[in-house]
């Protein structure tokens, strides 16, 4: 043979045609070619292992001893060759890769904690590395496979990724129970009391005594006094069930935290929404599309029952 990277793979495909078939005629029909185009090609085979391969006889076409040692190495190749072809298969119960998941800490209790519950079910194998996100980085960390999966906002969100809506959010307030200020059931506080008592926030970045309430608030001339800036939502819960300090927080964190009281807040306060995005890297990787699938699942409610027995989503 001369060189495998001159080569055509429809060559082989040819040559195993020929020695299944032994002869031109029945091997064209069965590659759906022409009879002068599959003696082109066997001409080229001869060329390119330099042996007549096949000689003629009275009932088709026999195989020389170079081809007959050809047949199994041949078919094995076009075999590996379709295999490369075929979408993976994937079955969660033994699947066994990483996937990095970028989230803040709210998407970390709100997403993450009730999707790892039903990832450990269905795919124990399955690993899970979490990590802060970083608006700034983050395409060069789905480039770089540092990171598989991102919990973020519209407003980070690179617009070469792939995205999906995964829930809208609102805020409410909440306080301790026993507070001097807890309104009567089904009320809230006032605006004027919510004003004057003294606040805590979560604040990953920038003004750490201001959030989207003192924007809602200095929209209709009113201010609050903000006495407690964190970094994490479950930290400010410990100090919420101590202190008689109030906050405003998402909905969905609220109601997962005992010991504290939920109200309305006293006037309108923009929500927002949350997005799973992720790279074309992982768009069409089986094990990536059922993490994906199983995500959105989770967070749509319907958890784990669709996914059951599902080996390829």
């Amino acid at each position: 043979m001369r060189d495998i990277k001159t080569l055509d793979l429809n060559l082989l495909k040819t040559l195993d045609a020929l020695l299944d078939e032994r002869s031109v005629t029945r091997a064209a029909d069965r590659l759906g070619l022409t009879q002068p185009a599959v003696s082109g090609m066997l001409t080229r085979l001869r060329h390119s292992f330099d042996d007549p391969l096949f000689v003629r006889s009275q009932r088709g076409i026999i195989p020389t001893p170079r081809a007959q040692s050809l047949a199994g190495p041949v078919k094995h190749l076009l075999a590996d060759a379709s295999a490369l072809l075929r979408p993976m298969a994937f079955d969660p119960a033994t699947a066994d890769f990483s996937v990095s998941v970028a989230a803040t800490d709210y998407a970390v209790q709100a997403v993450m904690l009730p999707f790892l519950t039903t990832l450990r079910h269905l795919a124990p194998g399955v690993r899970v590395a979490v990590r802060p996100v970083d608006p700034l980085a983050l395409s060069t960390q789905f480039e770089r496979a540092d990171v598989d999966l991102a919990l973020i906002t519209p407003d980070s969100a690179p617009p070469e990724l792939h995205a999906r809506r995964l829930f809208d959010e609102d805020y409410v307030c909440v306080l301790r129970h026993g507070h001097p200020d807890t309104p009567p059931p089904g009320h809230a506080l006032s605006l004027d009391r919510f004003c004057a008592l003294d606040h805590a926030l979560v604040s990953y970045a920038g003004q750490p005594f201001r959030g989207i309430t003192d924007d809602a608030l200095a929209a209709i001339g009113r201010h609050r006094r903000v006495v407690l800036s964190m970094t994490s939502f479950l930290a400010l819960a410990a100090v919420l069930q101590t202190t008689d300090l109030i906050a405003v927080v998402p909905r969905r964190l609220a109601c997962d935290i005992a010991g504290l009281i939920i109200t309305e807040p006293p006037l309108p306060i923009a929500g927002f929404t949350k997005l799973a995005v992720w790279h074309d890297r992982t768009h069409r990787a089986p094990e990536y599309r059922w993490v994906r699938s199983l995500l959105f699942d989770v967070v749509a409610g319907t958890g784990a029952a669709r996914h059951t027995g599902d080996r390829t989503p």
